[in-house]
Formats: C-alpha cells, sequence, structure tokens
C-alpha cells in the first residue's frame, strides 16, 4: 500500500470483499504504507485482477519473515487482525440536493456496500442494526445548513425545506429542529452503546451544537416559525458534546457560519500552502489512532467545505488530533470514544475538490485512485472490522 499500489481505494473493497467471505486479513501497520496481508486464494487473485488492484503472492517463509520484522520492538509497526466485515449504514436524505457526499462517493467506487438511513429509521430504532454510521453534508441544529440569506429563493432549498417540514410533523415533532435533535441524540446513544460514528463537513459540528443546544430555541423564525431565545448560548450544555467545548454560536441568519469551532470564514490561508499533517502514533501502543492514520502520504492535501476545520481551541482535552496544520491552529482530522463506542470528525468536504460548491459534479474518484485524502475515510470504514482486544489506547 505504497507508492507501488495501482488504487488505493479499491484495495479496501477487496479487503471487505475478503472479510464478507468469511476470512481474516491482518492490517499490517506502517508497514509499506499500511499493507493488507490476505491469505491466498484464486479467487482473491482474480478479484484483485478484476478490480485493478495491484498485489504480491509471497510465500510462507517470506511472510513470516514480515511478521517477524513487523513483531521487532525497535520498529514503529504492528499487525491488526481484520475479523468480520462491518454492517454499514450512511446518513442521508432521501431527496436529491446539489451536492455529493465523499464517502457515498468512495464507497461505490471501492465497492463496499452500504444500507442509506434518514431521520424516520433513526426515529424508529434501525440504528441497532449497523455497526458503523456516516455522517456527511447534514445540518442537525435545524437551520437548514444555513443556506437560508444566499438560497432561499432556489427551488431545492424550497423542496428541501417542504420535505424536512413534513416529515418532521409526521414523525410528531413541531419544528425540523427538534426532530434533528432527537436523531443526533440517538446517534449519540448508538455510539454510546457501542457503534462506530464517522462525521465530515457540518455533520461534525452541527452535531455537537445540537448536543449543546438540547431545550435550547438557537433558531430564528426564518428558520422555524418564532424567534431564536436571545439567552441560547449561556444555555449551551458543553458536557453534552462528543469534541467541543466553550464554543459561541453564530446566530446570524445570513451567516454561513453555525459557530467559532469550524474556522472557514476566519482562516487566512493561501491554496498553495493548504496542507495538513498527519501525526506520527506509536503502533504498538496508540494501535487505535495509528490505523486511522495508515496512508501512503503524511502530508495531506487541504479542502474546503461548509465545516472545513477545527479551532485547536474549542477541543475537548481528551479528544486524539490525528491531523492538524499547526501554523494556523486547525485541526483537520480528530477523534475521540464515548460509552463504549468511538468516533472520528473530518473536516471539509471533497478531498479531491478544494472548494466544492452547491451544483458542483461529483468527483470522479477514477481520476484519483490514490488520493491520500480520501484513503483516510477508508481507513474508518475498515476500523470496527478489528479485534477488539488489540485496540489500545
Amino acid at each position: 500500500m505504497d507508492e507501488a499500489q495501482k488504487d488505493h481505494l479499491k484495495s479496501y473493497g477487496i479487503a471487505y470483499w475478503v472479510l464478507k467471505n468469511g476470512q481474516s486479513i491482518n492490517w499490517l501497520l506502517n508497514y509499506r504504507g499500511g499493507s493488507f496481508m490476505l491469505p491466498y486464494s484464486n479467487n482473491t487473485e482474480q478479484e484483485c485482477k478484476i478490480r485493478g488492484v495491484s498485489y504480491e503472492v509471497l510465500a510462507d517463509a517470506k511472510a513470516n519473515a514480515i511478521l517477524a520484522e513487523i513483531s521487532d520492538p525497535s520498529v514503529n509497526m504492528d499487525v491488526v487482525k481484520l475479523e468480520k466485515a462491518p454492517h454499514m449504514a450512511v446518513y442521508s436524505p432521501k431527496n436529491k440536493l446539489p451536492w455529493d457526499d465523499a464517502v457515498t462517493l468512495v464507497l461505490k467506487y471501492a465497492e463496499i456496500p452500504y444500507d442509506v438511513l434518514y431521520d424516520e429509521e433513526v426515529i424508529t430504532g434501525d440504528l441497532s442494526k449497523y455497526d458503523w454510521l456516516h455522517l456527511h453534508h447534514e445540518d442537525f441544529t435545524g437551520q437548514f445548513s444555513k443556506f437560508y440569506g444566499a438560497y432561499k429563493y432556489a427551488p431545492w432549498y424550497i423542496d428541501d425545506v417542504k420535505s424536512q417540514e413534513a416529515l418532521a410533523h409526521k414523525l410528531g415533532f413541531k419544528k425540523v429542529s427538534q426532530m434533528k435533535l432527537a436523531v443526533a441524540q440517538h446517534i449519540r446513544d448508538f455510539c454510546a452503546n457501542g457503534g462506530f460514528l464517522f462525521a465530515m463537513c457540518s455533520g461534525t459540528d452541527t452535531f455537537d451544537i445540537a448536543l449543546a443546544a438540547s431545550g435550547t430555541d438557537i433558531c430564528e423564525s426564518m428558520f422555524d416559525g418564532d424567534p431564536a431565545d436571545p439567552q441560547a448560548q449561556s444555555k449551551l450544555g458543553f458536557s453534552q458534546t462528543f469534541a467541543f467545548k466553550n464554543f459561541r454560536l453564530d446566530m446570524n441568519p445570513n451567516s454561513h457560519s453555525f459557530s467559532n469551532i469550524d474556522v472557514t470564514t476566519t482562516r487566512q490561508v493561501d491554496r498553495t500552502n493548504d496542507f495538513f499533517t498527519l501525526f506520527d502514533f506509536s503502533a504498538k501502543w496508540d494501535v487505535v489512532p495509528s490505523m486511522l492514520t495508515q496512508d501512503h502520504d503524511r502530508v495531506i492535501k487541504g479542502f474546503m467545505g461548509l465545516t472545513t476545520a477545527f479551532n485547536k481551541n474549542m477541543l475537548k482535552p481528551d479528544v486524539t488530533v490525528m491531523g492538524e496544520m499547526k501554523t494556523a491552529n486547525e485541526a483537520r482530522y480528530i477523534h475521540g470514544e464515548y460509552g463504549k463506542g468511538q468516533w472520528t470528525f473530518y473536516g471539509g468536504h471533497d478531498p479531491e475538490d478544494y472548494q466544492h460548491a452547491v451544483g458542483d459534479p461529483p468527483t470522479d474518484l477514477k481520476l484519483h485512485p490514490n488520493s491520500p485524502g480520501y484513503r483516510l475515510i477508508l481507513n474508518n470504514v475498515l476500523f470496527p472490522a478489528a479485534k477488539k482486544k488489540k485496540q489500545k489506547t
């Protein structure tokens, strides 16, 4: 999985396919960029050829020598056994909106199966069927992604508001914000009970904002028909959040910002210098963040989104920063535990589209088969398959 690999992204699909067929895999952390050691079969070799994935067939002696090399206490490598293909769900609206989702793009490209859930399925308890849940471009605060100022007359925006309001009423809620809070709380409980949560873009900060504002109206009248609570800021409960603390809400309905968690509107970073660096964790001791940062590049191209990056001053002390732009005090890729489960937040919208705008066409991953930014997403996909006793922090 170093530069010799022709298609890093489809390699994860091969790994998932092997797990789905009942075989285990050794994930060789930090060995040639985080390689997979699979049991040999003619079917697996043919599948690699069909999907265009580079591979090497190893004699037993060579495989054992690699494992011995990795086990040496003096090298920063380890072996994690992947045992079972996780049952995947993606939280995504049923109506078509004028943007795509990097996670569904890469899952389709890698040929990793998933189910689509939205508010009704979450509220009625379907999350318990899954091991892994993804949230992408979503607004859990009930402010419709704060697109009002720019898109209030756009047909797609009007249709989305009507659709969400109708669903909220169907499910017994007076407001969309109340429905979204209930959804966020169900997702919180999913994680607390052992689920794995992966979120990108505004699915990260709005999730925590909604939890912190439980019971407090932070939506102005154009979003829910009545004014926001003027004391909303003082009523936030930061003990309810996963990642962020002491943030200030942006109550301006015409602003694209939700709070000062995200740095999109304040960052002074030129595109030519927009990169973030992955931390080099100890593979033998910090197994979880090591798995989540496996990559053939340690410096990743930055990319923007409705939520681009996280102000490090707003992070809770137990949050693990896995990727950052230190000079700008930005965290781009963070991880933590909640109850029995774990979560990962990844800032930005599309790792291969620097400034993806509403209405832009989806990224063609055939042009980016070795994308290090997309590869971080796929680390999270395989993370729940790991043998639990190997997950040490």
